[in-house]
């Protein structure tokens, strides 16, 4: 008759220790006798609390990602991609409206046989360009040295 507490033996030829004696060698296919049950000792017994994690070890500089320049930095870029976006396409939008909206403005003559709108779509390229050169000299004045800094602050930091 077998209990439900007892540990079950694959092994039918399992016996109970006995002591050392030459044909009692060590058996690698049998569990070691002095190890402990893997089930509560009493059924009422509350299963053993879990150990604690392992303490967090906190970096000691703030991540580069969470650093206070490169959020300047990026909301700085996001700011300049969108007034050169905007330059651009609010110039185009607005000579756009003016052809829907004024065409007796857009087929008037400037000077010679140049018409208003036409003027006013040649002067799209430049504005576009402008807008590019802005960019362009604003990033590299005060974004790219900040950019550069820290660039450098993260091979230091991948150095540790």
């Amino acid at each position: 008759m077998s209990y439900p507490h007892q540990p079950q033996h694959p092994d039918p030829s399992h016996q109970p220790h006995q002591p050392h004696h030459p044909r009692h060698a060590y058996r690698p296919h049998l569990p070691p006798h002095d190890s402990s049950p893997s089930y509560p000792t009493y059924p009422w017994q509350p299963p053993a609390p879990p150990p604690p994690p392992p303490p967090i070890r906190l970096p000691r500089h703030p991540a580069l990602g969470r650093h206070r320049d490169l959020r300047y930095l990026r909301s700085a870029y996001r700011w300049q991609r969108r007034v050169a976006t905007l330059t651009a396409l609010g110039y185009f939008t607005l000579f756009l409206i003016l052809s829907a909206f004024a065409p007796s403005l857009m087929t008037g003559t400037v000077t010679g046989g140049l018409s208003t709108g036409l003027l006013l779509g040649l002067c799209q390229v430049p504005v576009t360009l402008l807008a590019i050169a802005l960019y362009e000299v604003t990033a590299r004045r005060r974004l790219d040295p900040m950019a550069e800094r820290l660039r450098k602050l993260a091979e230091l930091e991948a150095n540790r």
